[in-house]
């Protein structure tokens, strides 16, 4: 055991979580939810839907295990199905199959909470690689250490970029986004690829 943070875990967690849930990916989304409210209101909105991803994230950090204990689920089928669900992911990043959201401005339904908060923000493919990196470290202080700064990180990227979404996009464009958007997808699908096959490995070594 080490009580040193390891680096290398940090920055798996961070470049693939921050892969899944794409900052620069959210600006034209988050623009969009939000295109009839204030700039006071968009700022609400971008704390609040930061806040309910973080803690549905944190909930299946710490209660994943159990769950998948009770249900009798092996880590190598949840990176075998986490990596296809990855790979699904990827494809619609790659295609720009991405849903035209509806604006919102004082209705009843908070959109920062759903779908923004989530399921776009916190969604499957978020969870999935949350709980496998829970499963993989040593349970040791320093690997939740390294773990949950990485998972923070990734947050504060993306409360930055709602918050300066309008900076963003003027900076970006709409080319630019798409270009970030395309990268990120073929990134997320090399990394569901290797998902895959570690758990094809568990597999065959288990058998």
């Amino acid at each position: 055991m080490s009580d040193v943070l390891d680096p290398r875990l940090f920055g798996s967690v961070f470049i693939t979580l921050f892969v899944i849930m794409d900052p620069p990916g959210t600006v034209p989304i988050f623009l969009g939810l939000t295109s009839a409210m204030t700039r006071k209101q968009r700022n609400r909105a971008a704390r609040q839907a930061i806040l309910v991803a973080f803690g549905v994230i944190v909930s299946f950090a710490i209660f994943g295990q159990q769950l998948l204990n009770y249900l009798h689920i092996s880590l190598a089928a949840l990176q075998a199905s986490g990596g296809l669900l990855l790979l699904l992911i990827a494809m619609e990043l790659l295609t720009g199959k991405a849903e035209d959201p509806q604006p919102s401005g004082n209705s009843k339904v908070n959109v920062a909470l759903v779908p923004l908060g989530t399921p776009l923000l916190a969604g499957p493919g978020a969870i999935v690689a949350t709980m496998v990196f829970v499963q993989q470290s040593d349970g040791t202080v320093a690997d939740w250490t390294a773990i949950a700064l990485g998972v923070l990180a990734v947050h504060v990227c993306l409360y930055l970029s709602m918050r300066f979404a309008n900076v963003i996009h003027r900076v970006l464009k709409d080319s630019g986004t798409i270009l970030v958007t395309r990268i990120a997808g073929l990134l997320l699908a090399a990394i569901a690829v290797q998902l895959i096959a570690d758990a094809v490995t568990a597999f065959v070594q288990a058998a």
